[in-house]
């Protein structure tokens, strides 16, 4: 029986998330990617709590010409990073949820450095 694309992240994401866990001190980073949005939260996973979030979707209502692309993802790891930075959070977990290192996940991970965060 042959897995799904879908599929075969859930297991992947399983994996992962038994290893990173989001405390208060070093919440975790969790990205999302859909067809046509790519999101990402800062998550305290003590307390089951999402402390900021920035995605594509709510982006490009400031900005209309903001897609679901490498750019667009690089727009939402600078905006995350510009957020926790207000919220006094300097380290993070990164969890790619799932995805490969590779691509839009990867631009966020890397402009999200960029913006100041440390994971």
């Amino acid at each position: 029986m042959q897995l799904s694309k879908n599929e075969s992240r859930q297991r992947r994401k399983v994996r992962i998330r038994k290893k990173v866990n989001g405390t208060a001190d070093r919440p975790r980073l969790v990205v999302y990617r859909s067809n046509l949005h790519i999101y990402a939260q800062i998550v305290n996973d003590a307390a089951g709590a999402v402390l900021t979030a920035a995605s594509t979707l709510a982006l490009a209502k400031a900005d209309a010409g903001l897609h679901c692309n490498k750019s667009g993802a690089e727009h939402v790891g600078r905006e995350i990073a510009r957020l926790a930075k207000e919220k006094n959070i300097g380290q993070v977990v990164f969890d790619r949820n799932g995805y490969l290192y590779h691509g839009r996940i990867k631009a966020v991970a890397d402009s999200a450095r960029e913006g100041g965060l440390e994971f």
